[in-house]
């Protein structure tokens, strides 16, 4: 590690260590919204985040590749874990890498989360969301399956569609094999990855091939045929901005597709007979509105949903687990909310 890699990761820490009245006052007053007020944690991230990079939109995708991983390195923390291995299955354009996760003191068939990552179609892979794997793992007991799906612009839609589905069909089908119950297995994943586990749900329940036990949907993405409140007020100053969202729904979507096609958005989607599903937002998050509505649409059609709106967060915090309290004590909501959904 470089000293200047080691010094970043230090300030970090330091901040995320800092009591809330200290960064109270070294980051302003509280940031509010309607009846919401943003977290000590997430202010002083914003802060930090906007020295470091005041305009991610106009960065490259590449780079903004390179630091989705290094920011799942500097707020991620060191997550212990029994242990990690990878292996490659065959794709439909070509292997597929697949991470697993086992908890310490795991022993036997276990129930499984098959998680797909967030990134908004375009970015992450496997490390960018290797901390809240093994988080999500150790506090729910569970091993965890992450995919390594192709991205956007290089693999517009289906590409990631595609994956994920072949992903799930093969872990299902491979069960046994690698010490999961084939009925405990749940879908789930964060933002763009929320997206794809719950079309990978809509997938198996319609065409009858294997269905997730419970979706895990974590500011997901459900719907790109419209402008949300939350989108036009919450789309600016909060991480994930409107000019990365058009960023990502450009290189995923052509610009003649349909995207009312339930695959792109799934709240347009036959939601009937779904497996239960838990969601949840952020209250600072600009996909929050779409989230909370797929929610309601779930429970409409007969879904058992449960769904919490962590509401001093912003988006991205599930892989925030090693950065102050906040995000670490949401994640570990949703590994219990996990773990009952897979009882």
């Amino acid at each position: 590690m470089s000293v200047s890699a080691r010094v970043r990761r230090a300030a970090v820490a330091a901040v995320g260590a800092a009591p809330k009245p200290l960064k109270r006052a070294a980051f302003g007053r509280p940031v509010r919204h309607g009846d919401q007020v943003l977290h000590p944690d997430m202010q002083a991230l914003l802060a930090l985040l906007r020295l470091e990079n005041p305009d991610p939109a106009a960065t490259p995708i590449s780079r903004q590749r390179r630091d989705l991983v290094r920011a799942d390195r500097l707020l991620g923390g060191a997550q212990p874990i029994g242990a990690v291995t990878e292996r490659q299955i065959a794709g439909p354009a070509g292997p597929v890498r697949l991470r697993f996760y086992t908890p310490r003191d795991l022993r036997g068939p276990s129930p499984a989360l098959v998680w797909f990552h967030g990134g908004g179609f375009t970015l992450g892979d496997l490390d960018s969301h290797d901390a809240v794997c093994r988080y999500l793992a150790e506090h729910a007991m569970v091993r965890v399956v992450a995919v390594d799906y192709r991205l956007a612009p290089e693999h517009p839609f289906p590409a990631a569609v595609d994956d994920c589905v072949a992903a799930w069909r093969w872990v299902c089908e491979n069960a046994s094999g690698l010490a999961l119950d084939p009925d405990r297995i749940a879908a789930g994943g964060d933002s763009a990855g929320g997206n794809l586990a719950t079309v990978v749900a809509q997938e198996m329940v319609r065409s009858g091939g294997p269905a997730p036990r419970f979706q895990l949907l974590v500011y997901p993405v459900t719907d790109f045929t419209t402008i949300t409140r939350s989108r036009r007020e919450l789309g600016h100053g909060y991480f994930l901005t409107e000019d990365l969202m058009d960023e990502f729904s450009g290189a995923y979507l052509a610009r003649d597709e349909d995207r009312s096609d339930p695959r792109i958005s799934p709240i347009r989607g036959d939601l009937s007979d779904l497996p239960p599903a838990h969601v949840v937002t952020a209250g600072f998050d600009p996909l929050r509105d779409e989230g909370e509505a797929y929610a309601e649409a779930l429970r409409n059609a007969g879904v058992p949903v449960t769904a919490h709106r962590e509401e001093g967060l912003i988006h991205g915090f599930a892989t925030m687990v090693g950065f102050g309290t906040a995000a670490p004590a949401a994640v570990r909501r949703i590994a219990a909310e996990l773990q009952r959904g897979l009882v």
